[in-house]
């Protein structure tokens, strides 16, 4: 059956509707929300992007992260969630998995019998890759791996784990290049830690852990490319993730324009509602704006990656959709911040309360200036960009 935009939309919305209670009980008692798995299953939303050969919706780009930004206005512990399993999850399987490793965790991943997550950040490597120390020996038809991946969303939950590491005589060879594998967390070696809810800032509903790899097993056919391409994947698979994250800071934005129309509607202050005071319509105006630019940076870059994707193998379209993914999350990211802020303000002394949307909003997307790419490698990206390859503020 061909991908269907209206019933994906439709689903997305039912999805957000039943989420949104249960995600209010438990930011409010700082638990992780053990209902998304089960709602995202019951409204086929796990396998949103994964080929329709392989038990998802094959949905386009455009589709996907519009429904990431529906799912954003429910919270970014929420969408975090979908990002970690589709976005940086799902996306390099499918793209660089072998046959075999695309049967084996695809169709799980889309019926919700597998979660995904993608482990690239270390404890000392964060925005240089180039500095993990996760190293892999090769023994027979397997890949034995050594190291600890740390901040990994999804890291506590997922069945199955993205890895990136360096060969082990990278020691005596500094040009020895990383490469990527689909690790199984269920086995001997493997150990985790989630952080606990009250050591983060926010998102307190989502599962974030660190990881210890002791000569943990990866069959041959769980390699993602070829070995030695191992930064080409994760740089590839980042376009995906910094467009996600994008996408459901424009969700956080649309729910604090929401939340504070509805407010200064309804406050009054000095004889009339406060949305009748001009500086508080300099917050919507300023919020509706963050709005308005966030959704056009989101889909232009999403039809580019659909482009890309089209035609893969045109290096000037991965450039352009690269680009465009890097400008939306740096954009969306600041915008959202922006606007929570906004909306906080407008709320006043009940904005300080995470009783209420926008302050949760406010303490959760600041991380999205973070991960994914800070704030600082994208402006380095995006000011290459312009300048010319060769100006490049680190080779």
């Amino acid at each position: 059956m061909p991908f269907d935009a209206a019933q994906l939309a439709q689903d997305t919305e039912a999805f957000c509707q039943e989420i949104r209670p249960e995600e209010e009980v438990c930011y409010a008692e700082r638990r992780p929300n053990p209902h998304v798995v089960p709602l995202a299953k019951k409204h086929n939303l796990l396998g949103m992007n994964i080929h329709p050969d392989y038990g998802g919706r094959g949905a386009d780009n455009v589709s996907y992260f519009r429904a990431l930004a529906r799912i954003g206005r429910e919270g970014t512990a929420v969408r975090t969630f979908f990002s970690g399993h589709l976005s940086i999850g799902a996306y390099p399987i499918q793209t660089w998995g072998s046959e075999a490793a695309k049967k084996k965790y695809l169709p799980a991943a889309a019926q919700g019998e597998k979660i995904l997550a993608f482990g690239l950040t270390e404890p000392d490597a964060g925005s240089n890759p180039r500095e993990m120390t996760t190293t892999y020996t090769k023994k027979g038809d397997r890949y034995i791996l050594n190291g600890v991946k740390y901040l990994i969303s999804n890291g506590g939950i997922a069945d199955a784990v993205i890895v990136f590491g360096y060969p082990a005589e990278r020691l005596h060879d500094p040009n020895k290049r990383m490469s990527a594998f689909i690790l199984d967390t269920h086995q001997k070696g493997f150990e985790k830690e989630s952080f606990a809810p009250e050591a983060k800032m926010g998102m307190p509903t989502s599962n974030t852990a660190m990881f210890e790899m002791h000569d943990c097993e990866v069959p041959e056919e769980n390699l993602l490319a070829t070995e030695g391409e191992g930064f080409r994947v994760a740089m590839g698979t980042l376009v995906s993730g910094r467009l996600s994250v994008a996408a459901g800071c424009l969700g956080v934005i649309e729910d604090c324009l929401a939340e504070a129309i509805a407010y200064a509607k309804l406050r009054r202050q000095h004889g009339k509602e406060i949305a009748r005071h001009q500086l508080v319509q300099e917050h919507i105006a300023m919020i509706e704006m963050d709005r308005v630019a966030s959704e056009a940076l989101v889909v232009r870059a999403a039809e580019m990656k659909d482009r890309a994707e089209a035609k893969r193998g045109d290096p000037e379209l991965a450039r352009q959709a690269d680009i465009l993914a890097a400008q939306a999350k740096f954009f969306a990211t600041n915008a959202a911040w922006d606007a929570a802020d906004r909306a906080v303000q407008i709320f006043g002394g009940k904005g300080w309360s995470t009783l209420y949307r926008p302050a949760r909003h406010l303490m959760d997307v600041r991380v999205c200036r973070i991960y994914e790419g800070t704030d600082e490698i994208l402006k380095l990206k995006i000011a290459s960009s312009v300048l010319g390859k060769e100006w490049e503020a680190f080779k």
